[in-house]
């Protein structure tokens, strides 16, 4: 099988006093053996909810994933007891959490935090799990590692708490890595060597990723294949170069427009107007339609399908159905 990771029709609710909000609404994403695939979108578009799912950490009765599939080498993750998800996760799927300050337990050594997925999944005896917790703190970068493995997180700044978290990620090399914002707060050179890091360890392990982020330039420089969601959805995708030269979808293209360019002055920086629309109030539409400067009367009634529009590209709107009507 080419995929490691076959998301389809996907759909995680959660239930609130309001009413039932549609976080992730039908949304199917492949992610080939070796291949980088980036979600991109704004808050609230379902990009995390997504991880979460395959994670399988939504937490119920109020979260649930109320349909699809989610396989993993072939074997859906959804049909599988809490112990044998427990003993993918960590171990063949491993995930970089967005903030690692809260992601770490502040009470216990980073050395034992490390040590921990080791001596579960690797079956590891203590001495020889902090040995390798030793070797993966030096292998993120961070020297005195003896010293940071008896330090606390507190003690740490954020560049090394995230490189700390890629080492807990990576410990048992896994098949998947999914990284849930891993540069948010760094500053760009912190940012820069993250990103290097996780090609590396892409690189050498043959590892896929599924790296999920706000930032166009992250893009740009990480993705094979990229997914752009918005409320819920996926409202395009496709190889990275073919979207950013040619993105169909008016939504992609107010992301693209709202990059800063480098050596190009701008008297101001471009923004989508509107907000994000509450996922309780949706209708059957075109999600985007109240942002969209080419909105027609269509886009207000009814909810364009994800089509093929190139090699790998796929875009749902409604635009790009009726221009190639005319072709």
């Amino acid at each position: 099988m080419n995929h490691i990771l076959d998301i389809e029709h996907l759909r995680t609710h959660f239930t609130t006093e309001e009413g039932v909000v549609r976080a992730v609404d039908d949304v199917s994403i492949q992610v080939r053996r070796g291949e980088i695939v980036c979600i991109v979108g704004e808050s609230g578009s379902g990009k995390s909810i997504t991880a979460m799912s395959v994670m399988g950490l939504v937490e119920e009765p109020a979260g649930q994933v109320a349909g699809g599939s989610i396989k993993f080498g072939g074997e859906d993750l959804l049909k599988l007891s809490r112990s044998e998800l427990r003993t993918l996760r960590g171990n063949e799927i491993a995930m970089i959490f967005q903030e690692p300050m809260t992601s770490l337990n502040p009470v216990l050594r980073i050395g034992e935090q490390i040590m921990e997925p080791l001596m579960e999944h690797q079956k590891l005896g203590r001495k020889a799990a902090r040995k390798r917790a030793i070797e993966l703190i030096s292998e993120v970068g961070i020297s005195r590692a003896e010293q940071i493995a008896d330090s606390y997180p507190h003690e740490l700044s954020g560049g090394m708490l995230q490189r700390i978290m890629i080492a807990i990620a990576i410990s048992c090399s896994p098949k998947l890595l999914i990284a849930d914002e891993p540069t948010t707060a760094l500053d760009v050179t912190i940012q820069a060597q993250i990103l290097d890091m996780l090609r590396r360890f892409k690189e050498e392990s043959d590892m896929s990723i599924l790296l999920i982020t706000h930032d166009l330039g992250v893009v740009a420089e990480m993705a094979d294949y990229v997914i752009v969601m918005y409320a819920g959805k996926v409202v395009e995708e496709g190889e990275v170069v073919a979207l950013f030269e040619n993105p169909k979808h008016p939504y992609t293209q107010g992301l693209l427009k709202s990059k800063p360019i480098i050596n190009q002055r701008q008297e101001e920086l471009y923004s989508i107007p509107g907000q994000v629309p509450s996922p309780l109030e949706l209708k059957p539409s075109c999600y985007f339609h109240e942002r969209c400067a080419h909105c027609m009367d269509i886009c207000r009634t009814a909810e364009p399908a994800l089509k093929k529009a190139g090699s790998r590209q796929k875009t749902a709107c409604w635009l790009y159905e009726e221009a190639i009507a005319h072709v």
